[in-house]
This record gives C-alpha cells, sequence and structure tokens, in this order.
C-alpha cells in the first residue's frame, strides 16, 4: 500500500491514537531539518542539547574533535551522519560496515569515522534500499558519561492531532532506536498529552510528562523547564512535527535533545523567510522539486500508474479507484483548480520520468477550471512532448466535459477519454493487466 494511502486509512481507523507512524507522513508534506539545524534552533528556545559542529571533510571532523574535547574535558565524541532519515544508528554505509552513528575516543577515530561516511550511501529502515549520500556529519559530544545517578533514555514528541483539532505531546519512558517497536507491541507505553492551541502547555501538564516519565528532584525540575520551552520551540518555529529521540537524562540529572527531528509547515514558511534557507535540496527527491517549481502538489510513490488530478480528495479517490482496478499509484499529483496547457504539460514529464509507469489516468472535475479547456491543455502537451509510448486515460467531469470528450475524440491522438469513473477504471484495468 502506498504511503499516502495509509495515511488515509490510519486516519479513517483512527490508527494515529495508537502509532507514532503518522510522523512518517509528516515528512514527506513539509520541510525537513537536518539534526544540526534543528538543534540550533532549539537552542533559541533554550532547550538543552547535546552540541556539536557540522563537517563536511575528515580534517574538519578531526578539527571539530578537538575544540569538542577542549570544551568538554572528554576525549569521547560521536560522529554522526546528516540525512533525512531516522535509523542512522542501526544504518551501514553501503559495501561497509560502517554505522551511521559511531562513537570515537581520540582524533584519529573520528577522522576514519567520518572519512567512512562522507560521501558514502547511508542504507537505514527508512531511506529503503537506495539509501541516502551523507554530505556533512555532525561531531558532537559524548553525554553518555559515568556518574553516581544511571543515565536514561526517553521519547517525546509533539505533532498535531487533526481528529481533535489539538496538538499533542506523545512521550515514553522506553526511547532510544527501537521506538517504533514499543510503539506496535506496547501501545500503552506511549503516553499522550493534548494541548489545545489557544491555552498552550500548561504547567500542571509539563508536571505530568515528567512524573510519567518517573523523574524526580532536580531531574523532574529539569524536564519540567524542557518540556516548556520544547513547546514553545513548536508553536513558535511553526513546526508540523518535532520528535525528540532520545530524551536524555544525563548522570548528573540534565535533560537534554540528543537527536532532533524537525519538520516545518511549508504554508507557515512565509513568517520565517530565514529558515527556508536551512532547505537542503539534495535531500529531497529531484521530481518533487521540479513539480515545486510548477507549484505542483507532488509525492512520488512506488507503484506503475501515473495520475494526475485537481483536489487532494479526488486525488486519494483515484488512487483508491486505481488501487482496486489491479494497479497501483505510482504518483500523487495535484494540479490545483486552476489546471491549464503549461502544468499539465509539466505535470506529463514529471510522471514520465518514472520507468514503472506503464499508464498515466487523468482524472479532472470540471468546477472552477473548464474541461474542453483541460481537454485542450492535454493535447497541446501530447504534441509538445512528442512519442509517448504509455496509455493515457483521460476522464473529464463537470463543466463541458461532453465537449471535452469531443474534442480529445478527434484530436487523433492516441488517448482514451472517459466520462464514468466506471470507464476509466475500465480503461487503467486493461492497461495494466
Amino acid at each position: 500500500m502506498s504511503g499516502v494511502c495509509k495515511y488515509r486509512e490510519w486516519l479513517m481507523q483512527g490508527f494515529f491514537a495508537h502509532s507514532l507512524f503518522f510522523i512518517i507522513f509528516v515528512e514527506i508534506l513539509n520541510m525537513n531539518l537536518h539534526e544540526y539545524q534543528a538543534k540550533e534552533l532549539l537552542k533559541k528556545y533554550n532547550v538543552p542539547v547535546q552540541e556539536g559542529i557540522p563537517v563536511d571533510t575528515a580534517g574538519a571532523a578531526e578539527e571539530a574533535y578537538k575544540q569538542i574535547k577542549v570544551h568538554t574535558g572528554n576525549s569521547f565524541a560521536v560522529v554522526k551522519a546528516q540525512i533525512h532519515a531516522g535509523g542512522r544508528g542501526k544504518g551501514k554505509i553501503v559495501g561497509t560496515e560502517q554505522r551511521g552513528v559511531a562513537v570515537g575516543k581520540n582524533a584519529e577515530e573520528i577522522k576514519q569515522i567520518a572519512s567512512n561516511i562522507l560521501g558514502g550511501t547511508l542504507v537505514t529502515v527508512q531511506t529503503g534500499p537506495a539509501g541516502k549520500k551523507v554530505n556533512k556529519v555532525l561531531i558532537a559530544q559524548d553525554v553518555y558519561y559515568p556518574g553516581p545517578i544511571p543515565i536514561k533514555e526517553f521519547y517525546l514528541s509533539i505533532l498535531l492531532d487533526r481528529s481533535k483539532g489539538q496538538n499533542v505531546v506523545m512521550y515514553s519512558t522506553e526511547g532510544g532506536i527501537d521506538i517504533e517497536e514499543v510503539a506496535h507491541k506496547t501501545p500503552e507505553k506511549i503516553y499522550k498529552e493534548w494541548v489545545h492551541p489557544s491555552g498552550g502547555l500548561q504547567p500542571f501538564q509539563a508536571r505530568k510528562i515528567a512524573f510519567n516519565l518517573g523523574l524526580n528532584s532536580e531531574a523532574f525540575k529539569n524536564c519540567v523547564r524542557f518540556v516548556t520551552n520544547l513547546y514553545n520551540a513548536y508553536v513558535g518555529l511553526d513546526c508540523s512535527m518535532l520528535e525528540i529521540n532520545p530524551l536524555f537524562k544525563t548522570s548528573d540529572e540534565k535533560i537534554i535533545a540528543v537527536d532532533c527531528k524537525m519538520n516545518l509547515d511549508d504554508n507557515a514558511l512565509m513568517r520565517h523567510p530565514e529558515l527556508e534557507a536551512l532547505r537542503d535540496i539534495s535531500e529531497e527527491d529531484p521530481t518533487e522539486v521540479e513539480a515545486g517549481k510548477y507549484n505542483l502538489n507532488f509525492v512520488k510513490l512506488d507503484g506503475n500508474v501515473g495520475c494526475m488530478v485537481n483536489g487532494a480528495g479526488l486525488a486519494m479517490a483515484t488512487m483508491d479507484m486505481i488501487k482496486l482496478s489491479g494497479g497501483e499509484p505510482a504518483n500523487f499529483l495535484d494540479v490545483g483548480g486552476t489546471a491549464n496547457a503549461q502544468t499539465v504539460e509539466a505535470g506529463f514529464r514529471i510522471i514520465l520520468k518514472d520507468p514503472k509507469v506503464k499508464a498515466i489516468l487523468i482524472n479532472i472535475f470540471g468546477g472552477i477550471v473548464r474541461c474542453d479547456r483541460v481537454a485542450q491543455g492535454v493535447i497541446d502537451a501530447y504534441n509538445s512532448i512528442g512519442d509517448i509510448q504509455v496509455p493515457i486515460i483521460v476522464r473529464l467531469q463537470g463543466t463541458n466535459a461532453a465537449e471535452a470528450k469531443k474534442l480529445i475524440e478527434e484530436s487523433g491522438l492516441k488517448v482514451q477519454s472517459a466520462i464514468l469513473l466506471s470507464e476509466a477504471a475500465a480503461l487503467v484495468n486493461k492497461a495494466v493487466s
């Protein structure tokens, strides 16, 4: 099942209330930040973090280690690959046994680890087999130093629960690299605290979170401050998701963010022009980047039927129809309510870059836009692109649908038209069978 279809199903089943997997979908709809970028932003809100220095060469990694050693007095440091994906600690660089996160105890080890990681392709549970190229590493301080009090890893995230119209703080005493397993096997260990946007996080809620994490004394007070400041960062930066894993209690009872995933709401970037500059296009799918240039809402999936629609709700229904017809959606592409020849052509070109596509389904409801204009746009785009080998099915319904069907049928092009959704479904089935 595709990522978007999973999202739809999870919302319908109320799955959000029992799982952390909603975070996966949030990541593909908003601007992601690297760990080192997110931590710098958190520091502006007085959120304690594991300090580190981002570098892009092995030589710079060695120098960063020396600076951190002077600052902390600790010989150990951590090298952390900077990619937009989780599971780096368990992931490996292709062709080696090098993990995406590794500890070194001297300058030479840090330099070697950084050399092994930089420029390599890191494969994790979230990247899939293709992996992601590592262009930067973060040389971070070691926070697992010994002391009189046992250390502890927690999990904490903040995101929007759309079903309640409130933000929710999700947290657990079982933090670390296997939090997904905790959510799946022991969901009762995942706590939730809902926060009304107009009221903000209340002091009693921050204390409740610290209490449920089993903290007391100085760690309790530090956790209350941490959670309060973290929520302020979430709101102030217009985040769509903010995840701290692990949330760490040191041996001297400090509470710090050892790792951070931060997603920013694209729709709010107009209020934060300085944050838009943090976008790393090299981490994004090239076709999604290209689609953004034409103001197309595009998400690449793994199926064999490309689809082009106007409206997110219609896109969901179209993808369901493709699935029921025996196909698999190859993408989510919403051209918006003002589709024209230029946007249709751009959508065509982007879809055709996927070698897995066996057919293209265009499903347009003519409300604001007239169907005959869309049909003419399809014809113009077809002529402009040239020889298209995959079947194209066009379903136009609404204003001037009959005129649109006639235009396509009389164009002489290899485009199949339909008015009913059932007709389009039958044509999709025939194309992929």
